[in-house]
């Protein structure tokens, strides 16, 4: 009986302090409305302008930003015709991996034929990488992620001059969390243009 009395004093107390949220003030409670909302990077899928353009805007030109967000509906969804399609400008990948998964193929494609309706266009393919492993590691595995996103677009009917790649690795961070959330972010290929005519 006297072991269980201490255990019972315990679990009355933890019970009580639970119990009563008056310390608590009304504005720290945790409320939420409507579905939990995941990161689409974390589920490995595109990720809406709005989200990119937030991110974006820390390490490049307000212009494309603004010129993302202007060619995205209200609602913040990706419209799939082609000037839609050409919004969603990063791709990315699983960890340790170069491999473009099909969810990207479709705005791909939109690059492509852009590209190859405008030969005067050219684009950049910034491979970047987290910064999980060495800065070697991480700037071959960027450059691996541009060289498949240019091979793609360049089999989408790209031509060779148009496109050209650049290894970032884990310098340029799109977010500088040490997380998964983070993480997701920073392993991509960006496709920058140059030049749109």
């Amino acid at each position: 009986m006297r072991a269980t009395l201490p255990l019972t004093l315990l679990l009355s107390a933890l019970l009580a302090a639970c119990s009563t949220k008056g310390d608590i003030p009304p504005s720290k409670h945790i409320a939420q409305s409507g579905a939990l909302r995941v990161h689409p990077g974390l589920l490995g899928k595109p990720v809406p302008a709005e989200l990119q353009s937030e991110a974006r805007a820390a390490s490049t030109p307000a212009a494309p930003a603004a010129n993302a967000t202007a060619n995205a509906p209200a609602d913040g969804t990706i419209r799939m015709d082609d000037v839609g399609l050409r919004t969603q400008r990063s791709v990315y990948f699983d960890l340790n991996s170069a491999d473009i998964k099909a969810d990207f193929d479709p705005a791909l494609r939109a690059h492509a034929r852009y590209l190859a309706e405008h030969p005067k266009a050219r684009v950049r393919i910034e491979g970047h990488a987290d910064e999980r492993g060495s800065t070697d590691y991480n700037r071959r595995l960027g450059l691996k992620r541009a060289e498949n996103v240019r091979a793609s677009l360049l089999t989408h009917g790209a031509g060779e001059q148009q496109v050209k790649v650049k290894t970032l690795g884990e310098a340029r961070p799109k977010l500088t969390g040490h997380d998964e959330s983070s993480w997701s972010e920073n392993r991509r290929a960006d496709v920058v243009y140059e030049t749109e005519n």
